[in-house]
């Protein structure tokens, strides 16, 4: 079996605890709760951990699928390098922001969430991964071969290609003689 990429995982429970925390803090200060000041700190923090964390970092095999317009955030999150890219420095941020949300109940979800997200990134931190950007391909290509300029003119399923009739028109100047031409004419 491969290795499990824990930074995957990561990804997508800090991404879920940002809009956790967003959501707590819009109904902490929408209903004025006693300490509404944290549920406000939780809607910055909410938005700051979902930039954040919106873009997918590449897979080792390279396989990642990027989300929906995440090339503008790529281009954010690569522009801070190592403060993005490093894993442990991820964990320590997400553990750091997630400790005011824990002192209301309208935002401690968003806090126990973000808090597992750090503990995944700081396992993906000591597993050696690191945060790679997921960029358009710039790959020319390759040119169509001949088989596919002329499609296929009978539907499938298709016998082989010996097997096949071979029409008056493919055969072009080949001397050919229907046996059963009917004569037109009358002798």
């Amino acid at each position: 079996m491969g290795k499990i990429e824990w930074a995957m995982w990561a990804n997508e429970q800090a991404l879920a605890a940002g809009l956790i925390l967003l959501t707590g803090g819009i109904v902490g200060v929408g209903g004025m709760f006693r300490g509404w000041e944290f549920a406000a700190y939780s809607i910055a923090a909410g938005v700051f951990v979902c930039l954040l964390e919106y873009p997918r970092g590449k897979k080792n095999k390279g396989t990642s699928v990027e989300r929906t317009g995440q090339y503008c955030f790529t281009v954010c999150v690569k522009a801070f390098g190592p403060l993005t890219r490093n894993y442990y420095v991820r964990a320590f941020i997400h553990a750091a922001i997630a400790v005011p949300a824990g002192f209301m109940l309208a935002t401690v979800l968003g806090c126990v969430c973000l808090g597992i997200a750090s503990l995944i990134y700081l396992g993906a931190a000591i597993s050696g991964e690191k945060w790679e950007p997921i960029l358009p391909r710039t790959e020319t290509r390759k040119a169509v071969g001949e088989s596919i300029k002329q499609p296929p003119q009978n539907p499938p399923p298709r016998p082989p290609a010996e097997m096949r009739r071979k029409r008056a028109e493919d055969l072009e100047g080949a001397a050919y003689d229907n046996p059963i031409k009917v004569s037109t004419n009358d002798e």
